[in-house]
């Protein structure tokens, strides 16, 4: 750039559950545009992709992994199996689990040799938690970090609560599903990607099942929490894919839900890219009023 300093971007990549497998597409975009954050915050399953990302997996790594991991209802269960229950001694032991195990989950679908401290990372990654028992945000960017993984994504009633670092951890969204206040600091273009989901989808469900209140409800907290993230720390870049066609927990159609992302791509790249563009002028015009009289350019 000529002297002029590259953008700091920072990335807040918000929970969703499955609906969250689209950041990788994001993230994919940012790569083709040759972009690296400065700064990654995750809530629940951003969390997940967002340690990815920050240890120096590209999106389409993220995809493909993500692929080997989700790709069928088979695989899926066979690594919860495994996970949760080991061995038939197990299930009379036990029973069945209800409640899965987090930190068990994390160590199954991360891939092999990844890293186990935040500072083995490449990028600066925040992962945001819920405290259980304070009631308050747990933000973690140093020390072990699959527990504050587990902890992350560790859903209400679907896993059980993580304790770790002297707090007993649920699923970051009840308090901060958008951690745009985590990748705000000192960053110069913020981008928020919000996979929560859009209030209007719910208005054509007039005898909705259980589950569908249960997790719609649960989108009505957060939509509400990110309004309000949104007020005090407003992104320079804001998406928001449309995700009803996709369950909350249905990881198995990864291929639909990343590729379903995909056609919002373009339009990401245009809006970080007018972002960019923004920042480049603004420092060369910040630059130029500040040159000495002699070394301005001539207007002959």
């Amino acid at each position: 750039m000529g002297g002029l300093a590259d953008p700091r971007i920072g990335v807040a990549l918000g929970g969703g559950s499955a609906r969250g497998l689209m950041h990788v597409s994001y993230i994919e975009a940012m790569d083709e545009l040759g972009l690296k954050p400065a700064t990654i915050a995750g809530t629940s399953i951003g969390s997940l992709i967002g340690a990815g990302w920050a240890s120096g997996m590209s999106g389409q790594e993220l995809r493909q992994h993500s692929f080997e991991m989700l790709g069928t209802m088979r695989l899926i269960m066979g690594r919860l199996w495994t996970t949760q229950v080991r061995g038939l001694r197990g299930i009379f032991t036990n029973g069945i689990p209800i409640q899965l195990d987090a930190a068990r989950i994390v160590d199954s679908f991360l891939p092999a040799g990844f890293p186990e401290d935040f500072r083995e990372l490449k990028l600066p990654l925040y992962v945001v938690a819920t405290d259980y028992q304070s009631w308050h945000q747990v933000v973690f960017s140093t020390g072990p970090m699959r527990p504050a993984i587990a902890g992350s994504i560790a859903i209400p009633s679907f896993f059980k609560p993580v304790p770790f670092a002297h707090h007993l951890l649920v699923d970051g969204g009840v308090t901060n599903p958008l951690p745009l206040d985590q990748a705000a600091a000192d960053t110069d273009i913020l981008v928020g990607i919000d996979v929560n989901g859009d209030p209007s989808e719910q208005l054509t469900k007039s005898d909705p099942k259980m589950f569908d209140v249960w997790f719609g409800s649960a989108q009505i907290m957060m939509h509400a929490l990110i309004a309000h993230t949104m007020a005090a720390y407003p992104p320079d870049v804001y998406v928001r894919p449309h995700v009803h066609k996709f369950g909350a927990m249905e990881f198995w159609r990864v291929r639909e839900i990343i590729e379903h992302a995909d056609k919002e791509k373009d339009n990401f790249k245009r809006q970080l890219t007018r972002k960019l563009d923004d920042f480049i002028a603004n420092q060369q015009k910040n630059s130029a009023a500040v040159l000495p009289i002699a070394l301005r350019p001539s207007r002959k």
